[in-house]
């Protein structure tokens, strides 16, 4: 009894697979090695998303910076290659009459940032690509470092190689208009000149009167102020002299007599003594 039950419930179970196989479109099979062997559009198309599914999977994957440098590098390469793989479908899709997936993937590639493309390789085509923690790789980081743009100094012969007479200025004046606008150019200075002349002038004028009016002011004063004498006044030596000449006159006067005053004054003639 047991026995017959269990065939029952492997016949039910296999009925039900392959109803769901046949809803999913018949039994998965395997991918062909080249796109050019699938002749349906929706087979075609069916295996470029799978394929996208699988490059959804490794990218997700790839993030992971603790896999390794070698798994990495694996994951990596599987990642370029299916991109190639989705590549060759998209353009079978395109022979079987299917929509231009590539033209949609360049204008979003246009679009985006381009990041992660080595320098010097078809960004839209056959470029390799890193992806994730494969960008942080020895020897990988080095490549999406732009090099320093080096400024390469002239030196003076190919400098002058190029001077010709209008650098020196010799043929400025040909087209006539250097010549209008030295003539500009001296009427504003001789204006500028003049006025500054007749400013200074007008300045001096002012200072003259003032220096004319303070000299009328000053002989005005003298004439109304009378005249001053300045008479020197005899200093204290002087004084005392003269004090001790009549103090020696009054004693002589009073005490000596007429003839000894001759005497001493003819003495003091002989002498020149006063």
């Amino acid at each position: 009894m047991a026995r017959n039950e269990e065939k029952a419930n492997n016949m039910f179970n296999r009925w039900v697979t392959g109803k769901q196989t046949a809803i999913a479109g018949g039994p998965k099979g395997r991918r062909p090695y080249l796109a050019s062997e699938c002749r349906d559009l929706d087979q075609a198309d069916k295996w470029r998303q799978e394929i996208l599914r699988e490059i959804g999977k490794l990218v997700m994957e790839i993030q992971n910076e603790g896999l390794g440098e070698h798994r990495l590098r694996d994951m990596n390469d599987q990642i370029n290659k299916l991109t190639r793989e989705k590549h060759h479908w998209e353009k079978q899709i395109i022979k079987l009459g299917g929509p231009n997936y590539i033209a949609q993937g360049r204008r979003a590639m246009d679009e985006a940032a381009q990041e992660g493309f080595v320098d010097g390789m078809d960004q839209r085509g056959g470029g390799y690509r890193y992806y994730g923690a494969a960008k942080n790789l020895p020897g990988v980081k080095e490549l999406f470092q732009k090099p320093e743009k080096r400024t390469v100094r002239r030196t003076r012969a190919q400098m002058y190689r190029n001077i010709d007479m209008d650098y020196y200025g010799m043929r400025d004046d040909d087209d006539g208009v250097l010549i209008k606008l030295e003539a500009e150019a001296t009427e504003k200075a001789r204006a500028e000149a003049v006025a500054e002349w007749e400013a200074e002038q007008a300045r001096r004028e002012a200072d003259g009167g003032k220096k004319r009016r303070q000299q009328e002011d000053d002989d005005f004063e003298a004439l109304t102020g009378g005249f001053k004498a300045y008479v020197p006044l005899p200093d204290n030596k002087d004084i005392e002299a003269l004090v001790l000449a009549k103090k020696k006159k009054d004693l002589l006067a009073k005490y000596a007599s007429p003839a000894l005053q001759e005497q001493e004054a003819e003495a003091k003639a002989m002498l020149n003594k006063q």
